[in-house]
């Protein structure tokens, strides 16, 4: 990850609107490309919406609306998460788009046909309409998709698949080289004891008379591309593969795909033996994290215990959401929500801990001009051990870690302020100074709490980049009150 950084989210499901699963998913990746972008890194981040399939058209029938205006209201929820969770993505990739995207999974597969992987067969499996996939019968339970509690449908067509098990041993390779570092590593070994079992190939296409909903397949028009080829492709799509191959030889291949364990397989399987097939490098990093639960329990319709993110942001901000999720929920490990843990870290870390520093050292500092002031080292030194150590947390993943290491750089300020008690000696270096932590640490907020930094910034006054005045900064967090 050098000079540039390519970062991806999966592109999420178009059956419902969003949940607090696809917030995580996209804030994490949001702060790892902000933090790119405060390296100094040429920073492409991608997201975008998987906009078809049975489910798909199902939803859009049980709604009483044409597949193509269900589809476009339910992407432009997640397209409007860009302002609820101020996201800050270049592009938002779309597979029902038929100029950006189309060109790209069409090419692909006429790649994946020169190397001789696709082949036509028949296919004869237990489908599961909620997983979008063939699940096999030692995996149901009591008869049931273990997920989606349904029986899956018994389907019995002729299809093209991806000779994928002839790309087994390529990616096991990769893998354990680590030019495919899977990160944690725990779900490194999940997918090396799936490659040790064996990879089957893959159904990659279904009948049009049964899925005509999707893109088809070049030179077999009666057959629909499935999801592999079709989903798995934004990833190239976007950045110009099968029609602007400058831009796509700038960005590919992608320095970091971030996504959750339940697809782990799709993209370290399935998506390296299509890229190999086809010829091109595999990406970089793929990061694994887990499931978000609701007071210690999964999050069911049912029982009504589901989180919307939306309502969340309304109510307290973007900000405190991005900071709970990045802080509290483990980045390696399933991570629990709950509103009480919720309204603690806001008074504890945000109001009493952020905001409370901005305020005080602020007020200390207004009205006061430090044109020629230069900071002690002791304070340079501790921000460059924070900068260091936070760096080092977010290379291997470690979210919550790095959020971790900054904010105790906020209580070193608030000891360095209880310390020196400038309110009492009006001492104008260690003001100075404390503007100066509070300067660097509204820079490394910046991809945790974006508007909070924006504010703290905003009340620094620069000449030639030092620190001249502040002004107050506004209360960032109020307490809550009980």
């Amino acid at each position: 990850m050098e000079d540039k950084l390519y970062i991806t989210t999966p592109i999420f499901y178009v059956n419902d609107k969003p949940h607090i699963g696809h917030a995580y998913t996209s804030i994490a990746a949001d702060a790892m490309a902000r933090w790119g972008r405060l390296r100094g890194w040429e920073t492409f981040f991608l997201t975008g919406t998987d906009e078809h399939g049975t489910k798909v058209a199902r939803s859009a029938e049980a709604a009483g609306k044409p597949v193509d205006e269900f589809v476009d209201g339910i992407a432009e929820t997640f397209k409007s998460l860009k302002d609820t969770l101020d996201l800050s993505w270049d592009k938002f990739i779309r597979t029902s788009d038929k100029k950006e995207h189309w060109p790209g999974a069409q090419a692909l597969w006429r790649k994946l046909e020169e190397s001789g992987d696709i082949y036509e067969g028949e296919y004869k499996g237990l489908y599961c309409v909620g997983c979008e996939a063939f699940i096999k019968e030692k995996d149901l339970v009591n008869g049931l998709c273990p997920d989606h509690k349904k029986e899956p449908e018994l389907i019995e067509e002729k299809n093209l698949f991806f000779r994928l098990s002839k790309y087994a041993p390529e990616i096991k390779k990769a893998i354990e080289s680590g030019e495919l570092d899977i990160q944690p590593e725990s779900r490194r070994n999940e997918i090396l004891a799936l490659i040790d079992g064996g990879l089957e190939d893959v159904s990659f296409s279904r009948p049009k008379e049964k899925l005509s909903w999707g893109i088809p397949v070049p030179g077999h028009e009666d057959q629909t591309m499935y999801v592999w080829c079709d989903a798995l492709t934004n990833y190239i799509s976007a950045v110009g593969y099968g029609r602007n191959e400058k831009e796509f030889k700038k960005w590919w291949p992608a320095d970091i795909h971030v996504l959750g364990k339940d697809i782990l397989r799709f993209h370290a399987a399935i998506w390296p033996g299509m890229l190999l097939s086809a010829g091109l490098p595999l990406p970089k990093h793929i990061f694994v994290h887990g499931f978000i639960t609701s007071e210690g329990n999964k999050m069911s319709k049912s029982i009504g215990n589901v989180i919307d993110p939306v309502e969340l942001v309304e109510k307290y901000g973007s900000d405190v959401l991005r900071y709970y999720l990045l802080r509290e929920i483990p980045s390696n490990e399933d991570g629990d929500f709950s509103i009480k843990r919720f309204e603690e870290r806001y008074n504890s870390d945000l109001a009493n801990g952020l905001g409370n520093f901005a305020s005080r050292v602020s007020t200390l500092g207004e009205n006061r001009d430090f044109t020629g002031f230069e900071v002690d080292g002791e304070i340079v030194e501790e921000v460059n051990k924070t900068v260091k150590e936070a760096a080092e947390s977010a290379n291997k993943f470690r979210l919550h870690e790095t959020v971790a290491r900054v904010w105790a750089l906020i209580q070193y300020g608030d000891g360095y302020v209880n310390e020196h008690k400038p309110w009492e000696n009006k001492d104008e270096q260690i003001i100075f100074n404390l503007v100066f932590l509070l300067h660097s640490i509204a820079n490394l907020v910046k991809p945790i709490v974006p508007k909070a930094s924006a504010k703290i910034e905003s009340a620094i006054e620069l000449e030639d980049g030092k620190i001249v005045s502040v002004k107050k900064v506004e209360n960032l967090f109020p307490r809550l009150e009980k």
